[in-house]
């Protein structure tokens, strides 16, 4: 999971906000499924250099939010939630993206088409869905 979940120390957000978004995009997205592991609080912390407490916060509040279940004896899992649910998490995600989007093209000066527009030149052909992007 190391290689599609990174942190920036540097951000605004704090890292374990990081993680938990991360986690969060790549359940939506599909990359991690209903039922797959999780590495350990230790393993992942190790993975990104970063202190066991700051993940195993994200973790907390991952479980609380039905996101991930613990298995005691066997560990963290991706939790079994319905397709309404992560439809749902998925818009959310979309939502804050293009919030962040608008946000950026009225800010330096882009009409609404010349925003779609770029947004649509960035969209592939091929077979009509976005490419994934595993930096999360």
């Amino acid at each position: 999971m190391q290689a599609a979940l990174r942190v920036d120390p540097s951000a605004a957000a704090p890292i374990w906000r990081q993680i938990e978004a991360g986690v969060r995009r790549l359940v939506a997205s599909g990359i991690l499924a209903p039922g797959d592991p999780v590495p350990s609080v230790r393993e992942l912390a190790r993975e990104l250099t970063v202190n066991p407490a700051t993940v195993a916060k994200a973790y907390q509040r991952l479980g609380d939010a039905g996101v991930l279940t613990v298995r005691r004896g066997e560990g963290t899992f991706v939790a079994e939630r319905p397709a309404a649910t992560l439809a749902a998490e998925r818009r959310a995600l979309l939502s804050e993206g293009a919030a962040r989007y608008a946000a950026l093209a009225v800010e330096v000066g882009a009409s609404r088409s010349e925003a779609v527009a770029t947004l649509e030149s960035l969209w592939p052909a091929s077979d009509g869905q976005p490419v994934e992007e595993h930096d999360a």
